[in-house]
C-alpha cells in the first residue's frame, strides 16, 4: 500500500514528509552504533592511555626544554643590553676623558704652561679615575708607548697579545689613526691579570678615542663581569627557575629532574648535588649511565620507592639541553597512568547514553534542516510564479544550486526570458509603426506650418529692412523673425528625428572634417569665450561614415558644450584609436555639469533642461551613431563638467552590417531624405 494514499499522509507538506519517513533509518541505525562504539571505546582506553601518557611526558620534556631555553635566551639579550649600556657608559666616560686631556692642551694653546707640564698634568688626571672594581683609564701614543697607567708607565706594549694570541694593541693603533674625529672605537679580547689572581681568561671591553694634536689614543677598560653582570640577580633568576620545574608534578607522584653528561644532578626534589651516575635499578641495571650515554630517549626500568611494599615499573623521557650540557628527564609510575582507565570505562558507559539521546535530538533538526533545504527553493519557486501570474515579468527564480531544482529555475528563467523579449519586439514594432505615421505627420507638417512660415519670414525681413534700429517696432519685428526661425527650427528638428535617413557610408577623414566643423562653430553665438582645445590623433584611420549627418552630430554635441558654459570655458575635442580598430571621439567641456537623475533621460526625445530647446538633438545625435553601428556615452560631474564620447566601429564592424540590421529603420526613412540639418546661427 503507497503510504501517501491515505488522507492523512497525503495531506501533509513535504517537509512533514521527509521528517516522517527518514527519522527511523536515522534514529535506529544510531542507537545500534552508539552500543557498538561503547564497547569499542572500553577496549581502546588502556591502548590511548598508555599514548597519551608518553605524549604527556614527551611534552612535559619539551615544556621544560623551552623553559631553560627561555631563560637562556632572556638572559642573553639581558647581557646584551647591559654591555650595550657599558658601551654607552665608557663612550661617556671616554668622551670625558678626552675633554680634559684637551683642556690641558687648550692651556698649553693659549700659553699658560708649558708642553711637558700639560701633558704630565693630563696624564695624572687620568689615572686617578676607576671603572668598577679593576678598571680604569690609560693612554698611549700612536704607536703603543704608555703615556699614562696605573703601573707601567713608558712602556712600548705593542707587541701585547691577548689569551688568543691576538695583537690587539696594534689593532688599536691602526683603527685609531684611521678613524674620524671624535669617534670612539670598541674592542673586546680576553685577558688573564695573574697580579689580580685571575686562574682563567675573562672577558675586557676596552673603549678608546684618538686625540691627534698629541697622538695620543685615551682608553678606557674594565672586565665585562664587574660592569656587565649582575652576578647576584643571575643567581636569583635560576634559582626561581630551578623552583619552577621543581614544583612541576607528573602524575600523583612523578617530577623533573636534570643532572649534567656526568649524572651529578642539577635539579631535583631531594638530592641536587648528588652524582648518581651509579644508581642502579630494581634490576641492578645501572640505568642513569645508559641516560648520560644516549642523552635523549626512553627508558623503562623497575623501581621500588621508600614505602613501596614491590618494585613497580617506571617510564622516563629523557632529553638533551645542549647550551647547559643538561639532561632533563621526566618519570611516573606506570600505575599511576592506567588508574584513569577505570574512570574513564565508567564515563564512556555514562555518556554513551546522554550522548545518543543528544545525537537523537541533533538527528531531528538536521533532518528538519534538510527539509528545509529542499522545500525552501520551491516555495520560492512559487513566490516568483505567483508574481509571473499578476503579470510581472522583471522578476527570476534564484538559481541556487545545480541540480534538478536549479535546472527547473534557469529553464523557467529562459522561458519569462523569451516571453520578455517577445514583448519588447512587441514594443519595438509598435513604436516603429508610431515612428512612421510620426514620419508621415512630419512631411504634413512640415509642408503645412513651413510655407505660412516662410511669408511671416519674408514680411518680417522686408519690415526689419524698412525700420531704423532704433525704432520701437524694430525689437517686435525682430522677436517676429526669431520665434518664426524657432518654429522652422523645431519642426525641422522633429522631422530629422523621425525621418532620420539611411547613412550613406564614405571613407572619410574624421580628424579633418572636425577641423571643419570646430571652425564653422566658432562662429556660433554660443561659442563665444569658448577655448576650442584640439588633441586629435595623427594616426588615426578613415572611418566610413556619412559625412553630413556626422556633421550634424559634432555640430550638435560643440553647440551644446558651447551653451552649457555661458561664462567662458574650456572645450576639449579628442581623437583616439582603440586597440581592435574602433575610434572614439569626446568632447569635454567645463560647464556646470549635469545630475545624475537627469543622464537616465538625456536621451529622450522633447527633454531639454534649457528653457528654449526643443529635446530633439541629443535623441537625433544618438540614433545617427547608432544607425553608424556605433555608440554614445555621457560623463558627467555637477560643477565640473560633462564628457560625451562616441565611438565608432573598425572598418571590418562596419563592412559586416547586414541589410537585415539596416531594414530595421523605419520604412519613411528609407524612402525620403533630410537635407537640412537644422541648425541655423544667429546673424
Amino acid at each position: 500500500m503507497n503510504p501517501f494514499r491515505s488522507a492523512a499522509i497525503g495531506n501533509l507538506r513535504l517537509r512533514a514528509k521527509m521528517l516522517l519517513l527518514v527519522l527511523p533509518l536515522v534514529l535506529l541505525p544510531l542507537f545500534v552504533v552508539g552500543g557498538v562504539v561503547g564497547w569499542i571505546a572500553n577496549r581502546q582506553a588502556a591502548a590511548g592511555i598508555d599514548r597519551v601518557s608518553r605524549a604527556d611526558l614527551d611534552h612535559m620534556a619539551g615544556f621544560t626544554i623551552d623553559l631553560l631555553n627561555s631563560h637562556y635566551q632572556q638572559f642573553q639579550v639581558y647581557r646584551e643590553d647591559k654591555r650595550q649600556a657599558l658601551r654607552a657608559e665608557l663612550k661617556i666616560l671616554t668622551d670625558l676623558a678626552c675633554g680634559l686631556v684637551e683642556s690641558r692642551y687648550d692651556q698649553h694653546s693659549r700659553g699658560a704652561v708649558d708642553l711637558a707640564a700639560a701633558k704630565r698634568a693630563a696624564g695624572a688626571a687620568l689615572t686617578q679615575a676607576t671603572i668598577g672594581e679593576t678598571g680604569y683609564i690609560y693612554a698611549m701614543t700612536g704607536n703603543g708607548v704608555l703615556i699614562s697607567h696605573l703601573a707601567r708607565e713608558g712602556e712600548d706594549i705593542s707587541d701585547e697579545q691577548d689569551e688568543d694570541g691576538r695583537f690587539f694593541i696594534r689593532e688599536m693603533c691602526e683603527k685609531a689613526r684611521a678613524a674620524a674625529p671624535g669617534e670612539v672605537l670598541y674592542t673586546v679580547y680576553p685577558w688573564r691579570n695573574a697580579v689580580l689572581g685571575d686562574s682563567a681568561p675573562r672577558q675586557k671591553i676596552v673603549a678608546y678615542r684618538y686625540f691627534k694634536p698629541w697622538d695620543w689614543i685615551v682608553a678606557v677598560g674594565g672586565y665585562l663581569e664587574e660592569t656587565s653582570e649582575d652576578i647576584g640577580f643571575e643567581k636569583r633568576a635560576f634559582g626561581d627557575l630551578k623552583d619552577r620545574i621543581k614544583r612541576k608534578k607528573v602524575g600523583a607522584t612523578g617530577y623533573i629532574y636534570c643532572m649534567d653528561s656526568d649524572g651529578t644532578l642539577t635539579v631535583h626534589p631531594d638530592a641536587e648535588g648528588e652524582n648518581i651516575i651509579a644508581a642502579t635499578d630494581s634490576a641492578g641495571a645501572r640505568f642513569i649511565r645508559e641516560m648520560c650515554r644516549e642523552r635523549e630517549g626512553w627508558i623503562r626500568y623497575p623501581w621500588q620507592n621508600v614505602g613501596d611494599p614491590a618494585p613497580r615499573p617506571k617510564i622516563v623521557r629523557y632529553r638533551y639541553f645542549a647550551p647547559w650540557d643538561w639532561i632533563i628527564a621526566v618519570g611516573s609510575y606506570e600505575d599511576e597512568f592506567f588508574a584513569e582507565q577505570q574512570h574513564i570505562t565508567g564515563r564512556i558507559f555514562t555518556s554513551l547514553a546522554f550522548i545518543t539521546v543528544a545525537v537523537g535530538l541533533a538527528a531531528v533538526l538536521m533532518v528538519f534542516l534538510a527539509a528545509k533545504v529542499f522545500t525552501d527553493p520551491i516555495g520560492r519557486m512559487q513566490g516568483v510564479i505567483r508574481e509571473v501570474k499578476r503579470g510581472r515579468l522583471d522578476v527570476e527564480m534564484p538559481v541556487e544550486s545545480r541540480d534538478e531544482l536549479g535546472e527547473l529555475a534557469a529553464a523557467f528563467n529562459r522561458m519569462i526570458a523569451i516571453i520578455r523579449h517577445n514583448r519588447e519586439m512587441e514594443a519595438k514594432l509598435a513604436h516603429q509603426a508610431k515612428m512612421a505615421s510620426i514620419g508621415i505627420l512630419s512631411s504634413g507638417v512640415a509642408h503645412e506650418i513651413n510655407n505660412p512660415l516662410g511669408i511671416i519670414l519674408g514680411y518680417a525681413g522686408y519690415l526689419e529692412g524698412k525700420l531704423d534700429p532704433h525704432d520701437p517696432s524694430y525689437q517686435y519685428i525682430h522677436e517676429i523673425k526669431r520665434e518664426s526661425k524657432r518654429c522652422k527650427k523645431i519642426v525641422q528638428d522633429l522631422l530629422s528625428y523621425a525621418r532620420t535617413p539611411k547613412p550613406r557610408l564614405e571613407e572619410t577623414d574624421f580628424n579633418a572634417l572636425l577641423e571643419q566643423i570646430i571652425d564653422f562653430a566658432a562662429n556660433h553665438v554660443d561659442m563665444h569665450g569658448v577655448r576650442v582645445i584640439r588633441d586629435l590623433d595623427p594616426d588615426l584611420p578613415p572611418v566610413w561614415v556619412d559625412g553630413d549627418q556626422m556633421r550634424q552630430v559634432a555640430i550638435n554635441l560643440i553647440l551644446n558644450a558651447g551653451a552649457a558654459m555661458p561664462d567662458l570655458g574650456e572645450l576639449s575635442v579628442t581623437t583616439r584609436r582603440q586597440p581592435d580598430g574602433a575610434v572614439t571621439v569626446s568632447w569635454r567641456d567645463t560647464g556646470g555639469g549635469i545630475d545624475s537623475g537627469e543622464l537616465d533621460k538625456i536621451f529622450e526625445p522633447f527633454y531639454t533642461t534649457k528653457p528654449r530647446g526643443t529635446g530633439l538633438g541629443l535623441a537625433i545625435t544618438r540614433r545617427i551613431v547608432e544607425q553608424h553601428g556605433g555608440r554614445i556615452a555621457i560623463d558627467s560631474i555637477p560643477g565640473e563638467g560633462t564628457t560625451v564620447t562616441v565611438t565608432l566601429p573598425a572598418q571590418k564592424q562596419v563592412e559586416n552590417r547586414t541589410e537585415a540590421q539596416a531594414a530595421q529603420q523605419s520604412s519613411a526613412a528609407g524612402r525620403e531624405t533630410v537635407t537640412e540639418t537644422g541648425m541655423e546661427t544667429e546673424p
